[in-house]
């Protein structure tokens, strides 16, 4: 059997690495969105309206890095996702029609973040997180 028929047998057995990689992409992607959102916040003040809402800004700002951060490591995930989830409610059901933040994302990749949000807030980090090696609370 070769290298890589062992290492497909291997995942076949450990179902919890897909798991944690999908955690790791999205907490990944939120901190880079969050990073996006800090190099141009010109393009999110337009979109929610002015700089009356510039609370928001930072809520939804520092809440893609610290939140994406915390679910990429897998350490405190359900914190980080429960701060994540009411910006992509907001994506979702409120900010749909404006062209979600920038460039162009539709409402079904805010509504698949939503969802894995709330997966990650429901079971938390998996087998292979921070939190799990280092027995912290499954937070």
């Amino acid at each position: 059997m070769n290298k890589f028929n062992k290492m497909l047998e291997w995942l076949a057995h450990n179902p919890n690495v897909a798991y944690s990689f999908i955690r790791i992409f999205l907490g990944t992607a939120l901190f880079i969105r969050g990073i996006i959102l800090v190099s141009n916040p010109e393009a999110m003040l337009e979109l929610a309206g002015g700089h009356d809402l510039f609370i928001w800004f930072s809520y939804i700002t520092i809440g893609h890095l610290l939140g994406g951060f915390l679910i990429a490591l897998g350490l405190f995930t359900r914190v980080g996702a429960f701060f994540q989830i009411p910006i992509l409610l907001g994506a979702v059901f409120i900010v749909s029609d404006k062209s979600l933040i920038m460039g162009g994302q539709s409402i079904e990749l805010a509504g698949m973040v939503l969802f894995l949000l709330l997966v990650y807030f429901v079971f938390g980090g998996g087998s292979y997180s921070l939190g799990k090696k280092f027995n912290f609370p499954n937070l």
